[in-house]
């Protein structure tokens, strides 16, 4: 075995991601790992050679099963194991498992972070110029908040993912419909340049847009604005936790409540929960929650907009007057829709639809105040929506990945054609 020594940013998942292996396979030859919250830097792997990575096969799983579980498709997995039918995949055979979706930008690489996002933007930018990229503002330690912006419509569309901390799936999940989004309109683009040239054939596999309509032409009439990591110092210390090098170390351990383990924290970096910080009936939420100070969740900050985070969001959203909102969160499979009946009356139509396409429930939401969904409907009289993605806890396992980033495309390829 070769030795790995952890850098800052490491987890199990990215550094078995980085030597083609799964996490189970790095914890068996460093059983000390499992033991403690998180990897540190300095500390020593052991790192088992593989060209590729291997996998037994379990009892009672099939080819289907364990191409879902390592988020490659089934015919992936045939070609990396040429001469096995699917029915052949049976317990205690070795197979082989390929990297999964090459062509993609946007996919797990264990933890999906602030550095994959950053990486990730620059890649669309570079493919698809048409991509606006930018940011709205920078969070507490001083991390940019990017957007992405496609299309050039005056109906203007924003979402948001990863407000809580915990809750970090949801920005990949929405990053890879604005792939999906972009490819589409890039295909399309090539396809009528060639029926200009009189070439009527079309290219098979040419265009990946999945969901039905024209992607150009709701790239003419929408623009779509959104917002994939509110929280970014959040997300950081989720998947990272926090040394004491840090300069606020001793107040996260105290807000943690002494846990070292940081993995059901929704708040940002001070302790401030960013969904109960908006100015819709703010005071109330704050008596409704009972949380006096910084926590790991539920505490609204000692006033409305306290965190540049849910600051540079309302500056945003004023600046743009957006005409419909939506704010990706996990779990429960579920759609609020309404705001002290202040929402318009197509929201309770529209969540109807968007329960329809993804399966989900449409709820009407009592008892909750200050989100931001609540503070758009309040503000403005438009659609907002708040859409609890996945079933589980938070963090979401990978595993259910493909499973809700394909209901976050159906979402989103409904909203736009609204």
């Amino acid at each position: 075995m070769r030795e790995y020594i952890v850098q800052k940013g490491d987890t199990l998942h990215r550094v078995a991601s980085a030597f083609k292996l799964t996490a189970d396979t790095l914890i068996a030859d460093n059983p000390w790992a499992a033991a403690q919250p998180y990897l540190i830097c300095g500390q020593v792997l052991y790192i088992r050679p593989s060209m590729d990575r291997k996998y037994v096969i379990q009892p009672d799983e099939n080819a289907r099963q364990i191409a879902k579980q390592f988020g490659v498709e089934l015919n992936e997995l045939r070609l990396a194991n040429p001469g096995l039918a699917e029915f052949e995949f049976v317990k205690g055979q070795t197979i082989v498992i390929p990297d999964g979706h090459q062509d993609q930008i946007v996919r797990l690489r264990g933890e999906y972070g602030y550095e994959d996002l950053q990486e990730d933007l620059a890649a669309l930018v570079r493919r698809y110029p048409f991509i606006e990229v930018g940011s709205i503002g920078t969070s507490v330690m001083g991390k940019d908040i990017p957007y992405v912006r496609i299309g050039r419509g005056t109906r203007k569309i924003h979402a948001n993912a990863s407000v809580h901390a915990n809750e970090w799936l949801t920005t990949p999940c929405l990053l890879r419909f604005i792939e999906q989004y972009a490819r589409g309109i890039s295909a399309a683009g090539e396809q009528e340049e060639r029926e200009l040239r009189g070439e009527r054939a079309k290219r098979a596999g040419t265009s990946s847009w999945v969901y039905g309509g024209s992607p150009q032409d709701l790239l003419e009439h929408t623009s779509l604005w959104v917002v994939p990591m509110v929280n970014p110092d959040g997300v950081e210390l989720v998947q990272q936790g926090v040394l004491p090098t840090h300069p606020m170390y001793q107040d996260l351990r105290k807000w943690n409540e002494g846990r070292a383990d940081y993995r059901g924290w929704k708040a940002n970096i001070r302790g401030v929960d960013l969904n109960d910080q908006f100015p819709a009936y703010w005071e109330e939420e704050v008596r409704r929650r009972g949380k006096t100070g910084p926590s790991r969740r539920d505490y609204a900050g000692p006033a409305p907009l306290s965190e540049p985070e849910s600051r540079a969001l309302v500056d945003l959203t004023e600046r743009e007057q957006f005409d419909m909102v939506l704010s990706i969160h996990s779990q429960g499979q579920e759609i609020y829709w309404n705001y002290r009946d202040l929402e318009p009356k197509e929201s309770r139509d529209l969540a109807l639809r968007l329960a329809a396409v993804t399966g989900y429930r449409a709820v009407k939401l009592g008892g909750s105040d200050a989100g931001y969904k609540d503070w758009f409907i309040q503000r403005f009289g438009k659609p907002g929506f708040t859409v609890e993605v996945g079933l589980g806890v938070n963090p979401l396992p990978m595993r259910d990945y493909d499973d809700i980033a394909a209901e976050v495309g159906m979402l989103m390829a409904a909203v736009l054609s609204w």
